[in-house]
């Protein structure tokens, strides 16, 4: 009955505006142009969808390689999210400026040259490989990788190699650090800084762009294409990732049969580069259709008599009807720099447009989080090797989070869903999805056994972890190096740093199939077969786990789904809360806020709280903290999920009273039509029509020119 009222009001308001004399049928000439318009919309749609295929690859595939940089570096994961935010700090460099001028300007050719500068940036993330020296994954600096040292228990400090001794800081030598290459994460960092200044204006002018030349009906179906297709990029991105990871480092520059460690080690490093080689090609090929696209293109008839939707039509209000008139003239930049205060002012002072912004940068802080750690959290929880997490995120939660947000833009257009019905789903789909991701905290699985740091050598759990438990009386005969990361797995099925620390005496073999013997330390937890030798690598966890991980996934991608809903109805709330002319600057500051104070802080505190759970830090070539080995599992899942759940929750509860104010002033009643002057004047009152006008919605008595209040 409301939809009916509303109709009906709609058809009756349509009938006083429109002049007499429009024909009720469309001309032959008017029917073609909106044809052409809908073919070039089509077009741009077309480009754009792959333009956000292209940057959600290199996007995603960063995600992808965070593991794989954090050890090709030796940094500790608070440096690699810094790496991470620094796209977000890209963008923040020019994102108010693209967003605000941009919409004034050549909009496909600006977004043409954002990819080809984000082009040059994943280029230059990939530059270190080539300048810097062969991956060294093995402890001892005298050592290559052809002939490695398994370290065995020695009796004879003459015998230990003068690397193994802890050596003073002063006495190494300034190019060691040089060759080593630690520093050339620097050129990631300025790479990703690139992609983020490329990527700024594909956002808030393509997304504006659809919405100014789709008919109202198709707008937000459009926008729920494009974010659909764009989701095909990540899971490209993390299949590539997958297939990179199982790529040695060294690929084509060394001797595959030389190398003694295998992708599941905590050492290994894939072939990280090679994605951001291709992803840049891609990138170059995204940039060529928008150079041959308009700056504008006809308007459907159904939008031609306004630039605001029925929906904005609802919440804005001019008094000055100038506004309603197509706004084509061209501005010179002083005078469009004059109304940037004023049009700053009018978006905060919208009270639905700041508490959604509030939200959605307090989800952002949790979603950007749980997804830049998400592949480590799976390698050290579940104990998967990188390729196999990236293919199932690849394979598994991203085509979910497609479909959530395909099936949000589908519901929005079949429904025919309102402003507020927009609210409502973006509130449930947050609500039920942090509800679902409160059950992972009971998926996790139990700490590796490591003698000394989970375990004691006699296999008995420990709380505490110090590095002086790696010693003890069975490795007491031998001199070893605290610091080295050389992991061997006793027939015992506990894990020993090294094979000094376990006291082994012999090795048979070389490479990854060195066996060890006479290993002391196994030998006490084993009495009753007194078997003492050992494997290279470490021990694989219990069944109990693998069945946990297959749980994870399941809710996983339950949770992926749910969220993703929201997606569509969130953008469409943005949109139709704006003034028209305000709607690129409106999600430039959207997307602003969102990487300024949710994509650089939150990998930052993310990591840093995931490196305060680390129990075994590596050692650098050259002296000093390299990346962690081994993480407690069990803090890890608890940091990780904590301050995932906390922070949705925090945005459901701003979330909520965004709804609140929407229903508080998008109140259905008995209203009167009136229009006065030369417009002509009309009293209509029907006590069943459900219709609001923007009186009712709005009132003040401040109203500056070219400014929206809600």
């Amino acid at each position: 009955m409301e939809n009916v009222s509303k109709e009906n009001a709609r058809f009756f308001l349509k009938n006083i505006i429109v002049p007499n004399d429009r024909s009720s049928c469309k001309s032959e000439s008017s029917a073609s142009k909106e044809k052409q318009s809908c073919g070039g919309i089509k077009i741009f749609l077309g480009a754009l969808s792959f333009v956000y295929f292209a940057k959600a690859l290199s996007g995603s595939y960063l995600k992808s390689t965070i593991t794989q940089i954090e050890r090709r570096f030796d940094i500790p994961s608070s440096l690699v999210g810094v790496i991470d935010g620094s796209f977000e700090l890209g963008n923040l460099l020019i994102i108010i400026l693209v967003s605000y001028f941009g919409a004034k300007l050549h909009r496909p050719k600006i977004i043409g040259a954002g990819c080809l500068i984000m082009s040059v940036g994943t280029f230059f993330i990939a530059m270190p490989q080539f300048f810097m020296g062969r991956y060294r994954y093995e402890i001892l600096p005298s050592s290559t990788n052809s002939s490695i040292s398994i370290s065995p228990c020695l009796h004879d400090k003459h015998q230990i190699p003068l690397s193994v001794l802890e050596r003073p800081q002063a006495k190494i030598n300034a190019g060691c650090e040089k060759e080593a290459g630690t520093s050339m994460w620097i050129y990631v960092f300025l790479g990703n800084l690139l992609r983020g200044i490329g990527e700024t204006p594909i956002q808030p002018l393509g997304i504006t762009y659809i919405d100014d030349y789709a008919s109202e009906e198709s707008a937000a179906f459009y926008i729920g294409c494009v974010q659909t297709v764009a989701i095909i990029g990540p899971i490209f991105g993390f299949l590539l990732g997958s297939l990179c990871a199982k790529l040695y480092v060294d690929i084509g520059f060394v001797d595959l049969d030389s190398i003694t460690i295998t992708p599941k080690d905590v050492q290994w490093v894939g072939a990280w580069w090679l994605g951001y080689v291709v992803a840049g090609i891609i990138s170059v090929l995204a940039a060529i259709p928008f150079w041959f696209l308009p700056k504008h293109l006809s308007r459907p008839e159904s939008r031609k008599d306004s630039n605001t939707s029925s929906e904005q039509s609802k919440f804005i209000t001019e008094d000055n009807r100038e506004h309603h008139k197509p706004y084509t003239q061209q501005l010179k930049i002083v005078e469009m720099a004059k109304d940037f205060l004023p049009s700053l002012k009018n978006l905060f002072g919208n009270p639905v447009y700041f508490l959604y912004l509030c939200a959605s940068v307090i989800q952002f802080n949790s979603l950007i989080g749980m997804v830049t750690y998400k592949p480590k959290y799976i390698e050290q929880q579940y104990g998967q090797s990188s390729s196999k997490t990236n293919f199932v995120i690849g394979m598994i939660n991203i085509p979910a989070v497609a479909f959530g947000i395909f099936s949000g833009g589908l519901i929005m257009k079949k429904f025919r869903i309102n402003v507020v019905g927009a609210a409502k789903l973006s509130l449930g789909s947050s609500f039920f999805g942090y509800l679902l991701l409160f059950t992972l905290f009971a998926m996790g699985c139990e700490n590796s056994d490591v003698a000394g740091l989970t375990v004691s050598y006699e296999g008995i759990k420990q709380v505490s972890h110090y590095e002086q438990a790696l010693f003890s009386e069975c490795n007491s005969g031998c001199i070893c190096s605290e610091n080295e990361w050389d992991p061997i797995c006793g027939e015992n099925g506990i894990t020993y740093v090294s094979a000094c620390l376990a006291g082994c005496k012999s090795s048979n073999g070389s490479g990854k199939n060195a066996m060890l013997g006479n290993c002391s330390c196994v030998e006490i937890t084993d009495s009753l077969s007194r078997s003492s030798s050992a494997v290279i690598g470490t021990c694989q966890k219990g069944s109990e786990c693998a069945n946990m991980f297959l749980y994870f996934l399941v809710i996983s991608v339950i949770t992926s789904y749910t969220l993703s809903i929201g997606g569509t109805p969130g953008y469409i709330l943005l949109l139709r809360c704006i003034n028209p002319q305000l709607k690129s600057f409106a999600l430039g500051i959207y997307t602003l806020a969102i990487r300024v104070l949710a994509g650089i802080p939150a990998p930052v505190y993310f990591g840093m709280s995931i490196d305060n759970t680390c129990l075994k830090w590596g050692s650098k070539r050259c002296g000093g903290r390299g990346a962690c080995r081994l993480y407690d599992s069990n803090a890890f899942r608890y940091v990780y999920l904590g301050l995932t759940v906390v922070l949705g929750t925090m945005s459901i509860f701003l979330s909520i009273a965004v709804l609140f104010i929407l229903k508080k002033r998008f109140v259905p009643q008995d209203e009167n039509i009136a229009a006065t002057g030369e417009r002509g004047t009309v009293l209509a009152r029907n006590s069943k029509d459900n219709f609001v006008t923007c009186d009712h919605l709005i009132q003040t008595a401040y109203w500056p020119d070219k400014e929206t209040r809600l």
